[in-house]
């Protein structure tokens, strides 16, 4: 069995360190590369012995160790991620940053409510100098969206719910996309898809991939007027068994752009290696 050692190091006074990305293309490709680093990491940990190891290069200014200088260091993160709650899904262990790269927002279900998108725009209007990319994260097995299927597809697992009224707004938020990736899943397969073993998890993992693409195309509706190049907003979704930021474009990609690419999109994910093997599963 393999040792994996993740190791956040600050260097000596001098010591070069990876400059923050000047645009949001070097943003997305400094997360996409770093949670490739990540994967490849676990992905032999089970054979042969020794150890792997990864070293996260930390400034030491962003645990405010800079020498000569006193008090707290000021925010300069390069991404904002919006990632769900789940305590399996470490957002600055998966894309191999560390101190002051990212600002984290999580809730259950990644859903934009009026907190989240309170304080996204905070990011958006006060981390301007350093901020180039907003990330929407989903991640496969969410406990929110596999309530929301259940809810979908069992009416009465809704009703426990009727006087818990912060559980119920969660979910409430969730159940359009549902019921929408169940439609596309119809159209797509013929109404009979209902009838497929896995169905239920299928439909599961299709909403939660369709819920990360809503949910960043909002965010960059906000974003309106402002240089994709300075700033834009991206989605994919974290897969807790291989360790990898999942779309149908191949990690982080920005949202649809007109219903027509809404349309495209969608039908991308359910006709995904991903979301059609588990239909084909017996």
């Amino acid at each position: 069995m393999r040792t994996v050692e993740v190791t956040y190091r600050y260097g000596a006074t001098g010591h070069a360190m990876r400059p923050r990305p000047m645009d949001s293309a070097a943003a997305r490709l400094r997360l996409t590369e770093g949670n490739r680093a990540f994967a490849s990491l676990l992905d032999d940990v089970g054979q042969g012995d020794g150890v792997a190891r990864r070293v996260v290069e930390v400034d030491a200014y962003d645990l405010g160790l800079q020498p000569g200088e006193h008090g707290a260091p000021s925010q300069r993160p390069f991404a904002a991620v919006l990632g769900c709650s789940d305590a399996r899904v470490p957002i600055e262990l998966i894309f191999n940053e560390g101190p002051n790269d990212l600002f984290v927002v999580r809730v259950a279900g990644n859903s934009l409510g009026n907190d989240v998108a309170g304080s996204l725009r905070y990011a958006v209007e006060h981390l301007r100098g350093s901020l180039r990319l907003i990330v929407v994260l989903g991640h496969s097995g969410c406990g929110a969206l596999t309530a929301a299927v259940e809810a979908f597809l069992e009416p009465a697992e809704y009703l426990p719910l009727a006087t818990n009224h912060a559980l119920r707004g969660i979910l409430d938020r969730q159940l359009i996309v549902v019921q929408a990736s169940a439609r596309r899943l119809a159209t797509s397969f013929g109404t009979d898809v209902t009838q497929r073993p896995h169905y239920r998890e299928a439909l599961t993992e299709t909403a939660i991939a369709m819920n990360a693409v809503l949910t960043a195309y909002t965010v960059q509706q906000e974003l309106h007027g402002v240089d994709p190049q300075e700033l834009r907003a991206v989605f994919g979704v974290y897969l807790l068994q291989s360790h990898e930021v999942w779309s149908p474009g191949a990690g982080l990609v920005a949202p649809p752009a007109d219903l027509a690419a809404f349309a495209q999109l969608n039908e991308a994910i359910v006709r995904s290696e991903r979301i059609a093997s588990l239909l084909d599963a017996t």
